[in-house]
């Protein structure tokens, strides 16, 4: 009889399928970092730390090597771990559950929900996702409305750019983000609360979001106190989700508050790995990092991706290394003012130093030629401000401040908007005109 066939068959099984599993052991933990032996992993696998007298085991990811041994990073506390706790490698990356169920839902950082109604969702998503290939994106051709007169007017937004909202501490970013969630004309917001206070995040979803807004919403939440690793995953979490509602071939508005909280948490793990600090004690992977995030969205083949990131300068320093990083990457920036947001000026923008790359390849003519005028306009008052102040310049001396002097206040009124004031696209275009007739 030959069994030839039949054991080369079983050969194949055998040697395609695990019929064992390795258990690795903590041997240090040093900071954040917990040091395992005698397990084989990949970077970005996540592995189970498994607790002697807890029920619930500790989950961590794999972000180096060293000597042989695996460096892992938590994601959750590093209560109960001890030397000598086993380790058990999943061979997976970290993946969440996605569906349109997700609506209206606040999760953590790693996509779980935060209230006891779980989703039973059976789609599942990588966090960790590849960029759309470039020759795939589509053109940005159609506007992004936001509601926000300043934006609309001046600063226009296509569907699918990337747009950074650049401002120090206490200046207006979350309330601008909360303006623009309720009153674009996107299908789905996702919004990303990054290192965020715990206080300010249910004060971000009652007040800034509102009920309405929430109803169109997946909120990823993960704050200050939750570990580096939990803070990076939380920004790709909310890409990825983001990144399922385009593959559906929706219009999604992706808000991140702050690109800068994640940048830290990023610096934190690789200053904890050994990695040397650059600028500002940045470490090189965080300038690498960076693109990779942010390239995500926008446009594909499919849907779109318009996304606002919050950047939050050092000393209201426009030039520190991350704003200098990121506003390399966007398509255009936002840059609020304090000195605009103490005078009640709100939203602060402050328009001469703000620029939309694509504005003028998606606006009509018409409104490209008032808005240039208003930027002039702004521009010559400014120039001459102290002049006019002192009392020193007199009417009639030069044409362009006389102009200057009739329009400003007009275009600073337009400027100004409340918070719960909602201008659609076309009455800001009426709106414009009427200050030029």
């Amino acid at each position: 009889m030959n069994y030839s066939f039949p054991f080369k068959t079983y050969k194949e099984y055998i040697e395609r399928n695990q019929f064992y599993s390795t258990l690795g052991k903590v041997v240090q933990v040093i900071g954040l970092t917990i040091v395992v032996t005698g397990i084989k992993s990949f970077v970005g696998e996540v592995c189970e730390i498994l607790l002697e007298e807890k029920e619930k085991n500790v989950l961590a990811e794999v972000v180096g090597f060293k000597n042989h041994q695996v460096l892992l990073m938590p994601l959750g506390e590093l209560n109960g771990v001890a030397p000598g706790c086993k380790v058990r490698s999943t061979s997976k990356t970290l993946t969440i559950q996605v569906g349109e169920e997700l609506l209206g839902k606040v999760l953590d950082g790693l996509g779980r929900p935060m209230e006891d109604d779980v989703c039973s969702l059976k789609r599942k998503y990588s966090v960790q996702a590849s960029p759309p290939n470039p020759l795939k994106r589509k053109r940005i051709t159609k506007i992004m409305p936001t509601g926000v007169r300043a934006i609309d007017g001046l600063l226009t937004c296509g569907e699918g750019q990337r747009v950074g909202i650049f401002a120090g501490s206490g200046v207006g970013k979350s309330t601008l983000l909360g303006m623009i969630s309720r009153y674009c004309e996107a299908d789905i917001n996702i919004i990303a609360l990054i290192g965020e206070r715990g206080r300010e995040v249910l004060d971000f979803i009652e007040k800034d979001l509102g009920k309405e807004g929430l109803k169109k919403s997946v909120v990823v939440c993960a704050t200050s106190d939750q570990p580096a690793l939990v803070r990076l995953k939380g920004a790709y979490v909310a890409t990825s989700i983001a990144e399922y509602f385009r593959d559906q071939g929706k219009k999604v508005m992706l808000m991140m508050d702050s690109v800068t909280r994640f940048a830290m948490a990023k610096r934190e793990v690789g200053l904890a790995i050994g990695e040397p600090p650059a600028t500002k004690g940045y470490t090189p992977s965080v300038f690498a990092e960076l693109p990779r995030l942010l390239e995500r969205s926008g446009t594909s083949d499919k849907g779109s991706i318009t996304a606002f990131y919050t950047v939050l300068v050092d000393g209201d320093d426009m030039n520190e290394p991350i704003a200098d990083a990121v506003r390399g990457i966007l398509d255009g920036h936002i840059v609020l003012s304090r000195r605009l947001a103490g005078q009640n000026h709100f939203p602060a923008i402050d328009i001469g130093a703000s620029i939309s790359r694509l504005a003028k390849e998606i606006i009509p003519a018409e409104q490209d030629e008032y808005s240039g005028q208003m930027r002039d306009i702004l521009a010559t008052y400014e120039k001459s401000e102290d002049l006019i102040n002192i009392g020193a310049y007199t009417k009639g001396s030069n044409a362009e401040i006389d102009r200057a002097l009739e329009l400003y206040q007009p275009i600073k009124n337009f400027l100004k908007q409340g918070v719960n004031e909602k201008v659609d696209y076309d009455t800001t275009l009426e709106q414009m005109k009427k200050i030029f007739r």
